[in-house]
């Protein structure tokens, strides 16, 4: 089996011999931000708005704008020279503060830019989810960034998959929902679908933002105990697309239900009449 390519500021290397500083700032202090994309049958999905993301994210740490031409060639170039540049894959683009002295303060040396593939795992047909203990904080200095400091979520979902959960869900310092550790969540309230405003400090999925465009989903502020009585739930990710949730701490929903289930066919249809909308 070939080795896959990885790019690396603008050079192509086997992914046994893709390195980075251990300097480097997103490996020490977790200072860099990144988006995943996938390409089906060798085309990212929504790419134009996960560049803006990820500028938008490197903009909220300080870091120096990145190229978004460059970042999309990047993008293109690493899928592109894989053995079959036609299979699906999960797409990591990651931009780091660079190498830069031990501590908090960064260096002078331009960011660390990284393309690398991954095969596109397809997602459950619906997830349980798990609430966790430990609130997002919606007023801090990451809310709403796309960042590499994801400790946070790691511990999270390890406290999930240990309850029986395939994701975690988090409610913001005034017991408002926020979102997930991967993804965003939407629920059904009086009948009707709803997400976590951002104001909860929630990441703005690309995915829940086309939902808000192309499905019967409105976003609003959410109490945290409306996903205990809630009839539907269901997370939107870029890997799970629009997913229902069989179990919320447990307890059986109907998955999916047929709010969600209009959600979804309205995503799919929508999504591949438009592959960078």
């Amino acid at each position: 089996m070939n080795a896959r390519l990885v790019w690396i500021d603008g050079t192509l290397v086997p992914e046994d011999r893709a390195t980075v500083s251990v300097f480097d700032h997103g490996l020490t202090v977790g200072d860099g931000v990144f988006e995943s994309v996938k390409a089906v049958g060798g085309v990212p999905f929504a790419l134009t708005r996960h560049l803006a993301r990820l500028a938008g994210s490197a903009r909220g740490l300080g870091l120096a704008e990145p190229d978004l031409e460059r970042v999309r060639q990047a993008v293109q170039d690493t899928i592109a020279a894989q053995a079959d540049p036609g299979e699906d894959l999960r797409v990591r683009i990651t931009y780091t503060g660079g190498i830069s002295p031990p501590g908090s303060a960064r260096g002078t040396a331009e960011p660390t830019l990284v393309v690398a593939v991954t095969p596109l795992v397809e997602a459950e047909s619906s997830a349980a989810v798990v609430t966790v203990p430990w609130p997002r904080n919606e007023r801090g200095a990451l809310a709403g960034l796309k960042t590499t400091s994801y400790a946070e979520n790691v511990i999270a979902l390890a406290y999930a998959r240990e309850r029986g959960g395939s994701e975690a869900i988090f409610a913001d310092t005034t017991g408002r929902l926020c979102e997930a550790t991967g993804s965003n969540v939407i629920l059904s309230i009086d009948g009707q679908l709803v997400t976590p405003s951002l104001d909860s400090g929630c990441l703005a999925g690309v995915t829940r933002g086309l939902a808000l465009e192309w499905c019967d989903v409105i976003e609003a502020d959410i109490p945290f105990e409306a996903l205990f009585e809630a009839d539907e739930v269901a997370l939107a990710s870029t890997t799970r697309n629009i997913q229902p949730v069989h179990a919320v701490d447990g307890r059986a929903l109907s998955a999916p239900g047929p709010l969600t289930t209009a959600a979804m066919v309205a995503w799919l249809s929508a999504a591949a009449d438009h592959p960078d909308p």
